[in-house]
């Protein structure tokens, strides 16, 4: 039974609309991994039906090293609820990746602060922390080191959620393209085993990301919502109630604000749009999809607020990045496409 070498998914030659067809005999490569290594042409979506508590399951089951990966520009959605419980007390190494997409004027010191209060939010304890910056080999070679501590032996489990940087990652180790990468939820479809410098490693499907953006966009879209290059923060200074459009997904309003900054951590391709609060919902109706683009898939929306935290604050769309906002403001005011979930938490940066 041959799997692709991309994905991991059971190579088939009879049905193209499902997953591992490939037309060509003996080929290494599905036809969806051939043309999303070749072409970014994405000819079966495959962001739904990942089976997350199955997945949690076999790698519970396995007697595993767990290398945990989480994107640090999307970190609140790389979180996974009962991990601890359902994971039976693994080993696990957190590589946060995506370094090189947060403001290099952010120490390592300090991203590790933000990490290890995050962990401890949530419950979530880990064994060993690398940040990882694919460019860099300094940060490569201290996660070998991190596996050949922790590994004793056993094989090692790469997990996450989807679009968390697993099968770039792996690459990396490699030194090669062997595994597909793409932007879209779902690249990998299943478990995925191969071997780095003698050690067993397993790639493993992306852990469907359900509360995020990127799930409520046309998948041409998520171009223009994920960065791709290192993030330049927007800053705004706010005077009276403000509100931001970003593009036509989201809205963040600024209730009673006397003296205050808003500073946005976005993809540099989303547009940004300030007006008057009062003026928002009017000015969205009338230049929804044409002046504000894009615009999620279903147009029904959800608002959610808190109340202004001590000091600075950051107000965070999984799949679409955060506000930071500061000084004398009442509340923060986040409407969002149903079901895209919205963190509250003390600033980042």
């Amino acid at each position: 039974m041959a799997i692709c070498k991309g994905c991991g998914a059971i190579l088939q030659s009879d049905d193209p609309e499902k997953p591992g067809y490939t037309p060509k005999e003996g080929a290494e490569y599905c036809q969806r991994c051939f043309r999303l290594m070749h072409y970014d042409d994405l000819t079966v979506s495959m962001r739904e039906g990942i089976d997350p508590d199955g997945v949690m399951k076999k790698i519970a089951e396995s007697d595993c090293l767990v290398v945990w990966v989480v994107d640090l520009f999307d970190f609140e959605a790389g979180m996974i609820p009962g991990m601890e419980r359902k994971l039976g007390g693994k080993d696990i190494i957190l590589a946060a990746t995506k370094r090189d997409l947060l403001p290099a004027t952010m120490s390592e010191e300090k991203i590790a602060k933000f990490v290890f209060t995050r962990l401890k939010d949530q419950g979530i304890s880990i064994r060993h922390l690398v940040l990882c910056d694919m460019h860099d080999e300094n940060s490569m070679k201290a996660l070998r080191d991190a596996v050949e501590t922790y590994r004793a032996g056993r094989e090692v489990m790469v997990m996450g959620r989807a679009n968390a940087g697993k099968s770039t990652l792996l690459n990396r180790l490699m030194h090669n393209q062997t595994l597909t990468m793409s932007r879209y939820p779902g690249t990998t479809l299943d478990f995925n085993p191969m071997v780095i410098d003698g050690i067993p490693f397993t790639d493993t499907p992306g852990i469907e990301i359900e509360g995020s953006m990127l799930m409520k966009v046309k998948e041409k879209d998520l171009k223009t919502i994920m960065p791709a290059h290192t993030i330049k923060p927007q800053i705004y200074q706010i005077h009276g109630e403000q509100s931001f459009l970003l593009g036509g997904l989201a809205r963040v309003d600024l209730i009673h604000a006397r003296k205050a900054s808003a500073v946005f951590y976005v993809s540099e391709r989303l547009n940004l749009h300030r007006c008057r609060t009062d003026k928002a919902e009017a000015l969205y109706k009338a230049h929804a999809g044409e002046l504000f683009m894009p615009v999620p898939e279903e147009k029904c929306f959800q608002t959610l607020s808190c109340h202004m935290m001590q000091g600075k604050m950051d107000a965070v769309i999984d799949g679409l990045g955060w506000v930071c906002v500061s000084g004398d403001v009442e509340a923060v005011q986040v409407h969002v496409p149903k079901g895209v979930h919205v963190t509250f938490r003390k600033a980042m940066i």
